[in-house]
């Protein structure tokens, strides 16, 4: 029922709220479809905020949902999905705004179509189709390039002229094949595998012009999927634009975001490749130069040095110091047998001094008995004995006529001794 209210009697803000929250909760639950405009998930929260937009008219409505329920979304909802949702209509009186609360959300349309592409993609990537390990690098430059696209297309055009623009010498082997409709998917895979079973080509690339996701979907086949994971040739996806990315992509050893891009992607540019050559070899040459530079400025200091520029310098000073140590040599050996002379000299001196013939010079004598033996008295010696005088300069034999005996001399030094 309508509320009674006048200008005498007015209705107050939060009666008019809970009056119309009261309205709105008597809406029972709804189906609604639309298209995601906005996701919102706020950390510490169990609700995602969502905006659902109307696909034919410029309206749109907040919705809630719990956090399970939308972690639980296999694919998961991102913006731009079409989803239809069970919702409750729910009015919030402190801040009035209306919002649905979802308790049940489904993808239609556009939305289911990425959907089964997305499972499709968890399972080819389950198996590992898209690891990083297999993608294998492309030849720097090859002589032929295999080309799988729509004969006469705008890729086909775009791909041949950017690649002999770049390098003119390069080969392009073109397999026909049509790349949309339902018989897409076998004519690309038939295409690819000639063109793998072909020694001569080197790469190849799969070539398509932009187009809806409908139009792109032949390429995220599994069947074509597989056939490029199997390819012995390394393989380059140019599909569509920047924005799509068909599972094509995730399986190519490359993805190019155009097939213009695809061509510089996979043929050098002469011209780059000429002026980085130029570049190097000037890097080489000048490395080159500076090398020579400093070796030649290392001869120059070695040739410059008194040694080498007369070596006779050398020879004199040593045979200076060869003389000097001569000299040194005769004096130290010259003053050693000096000393050797003198010390000689002394000890004969000495020895002189201590001889016995040096006390008979002086006018003594020794006198030996016939049997040799040296007498040092009178005792023993008769009359008539034959006896020997040994003299300085030799030897008197002498017979004894008379014995005389004296007092004998006492030696002042021993009897110094003695006492």
């Amino acid at each position: 029922m309508a509320m009674e209210t006048s200008l005498e009697a007015p209705a107050p803000v939060r009666q008019i709220a809970n009056a119309i929250a009261g309205w709105v909760d008597r809406l029972g639950v709804v189906w609604v479809e639309g298209q995601i405009a906005q996701l919102s998930r706020r950390p510490g929260l169990n609700t995602v905020f969502m905006t659902l937009r109307d696909t034919h008219a410029d309206i749109s409505i907040s919705v809630t949902c719990p956090r399970t329920l939308f972690d639980g979304l296999n694919p998961p909802v991102v913006e731009g999905a079409s989803v239809v949702i069970q919702a409750k209509p729910s009015f919030y009186a402190v801040r009035g705004t209306l919002s649905l609360q979802a308790r049940e959300i489904r993808m239609v349309g556009l939305g289911e179509l990425l959907a089964r592409i997305e499972r499709r993609r968890q399972l080819l990537a389950a198996e590992g189709l898209f690891s990083l390990e297999l993608k294998r690098r492309l030849p720097f430059l090859p002589h032929t390039v295999g080309l799988v696209t729509s004969p006469g297309s705008d890729a086909e055009r775009d791909v041949i002229e950017n690649a002999r623009r770049r390098w003119p010498s390069v080969q392009v082997k073109v397999a026909a094949a049509r790349m949309q409709g339902q018989n897409s998917p076998l004519e690309v895979t038939a295409a690819l595998q000639r063109l793998d079973a072909d020694p001569e080509v080197e790469v190849i690339v799969i070539a398509r012009g932009g187009g809806s996701v409908e139009d792109l979907l032949p390429f995220s086949d599994e069947g074509l999927v597989r056939a490029v994971h199997q390819a012995r040739t390394p393989v380059v996806s140019a599909i569509g634009h920047e924005a799509d990315q068909p599972l094509l992509d995730l399986v190519a050893d490359l993805r190019a975001s155009t097939p213009t891009d695809a061509a510089r992607r996979v043929v050098p540019d002469m011209a780059e490749e000429s002026q980085r050559i130029a570049q190097a070899r000037q890097r080489i040459r000048a490395s080159m130069r500076g090398w020579l530079d400093r070796e030649q400025s290392g001869l120059t200091a070695i040739r410059s040095r008194p040694a080498m520029a007369d070596p006779r310098n050398l020879l004199d000073d040593r045979a200076d110091e060869v003389d000097q140590l001569r000299e040194r040599a005769r004096r130290s050996v010259r003053h050693r047998l000096d000393r050797a002379e003198d010390e000689i000299t002394h000890h004969a001196a000495r020895a002189t001094a201590l001889s016995p013939l040096a006390t008979l010079r002086r006018g003594y004598a020794v006198l030996q008995g016939a049997d040799g033996h040296v007498l040092t008295s009178v005792d023993g010696v008769d009359p008539g004995d034959s006896v020997s005088v040994r003299v300085a300069d030799g030897r008197i034999h002498a017979t004894t006529t008379s014995i005389e005996t004296t007092t004998p001399v006492v030696d002042v030094d021993t009897e110094e001794a003695d006492a």
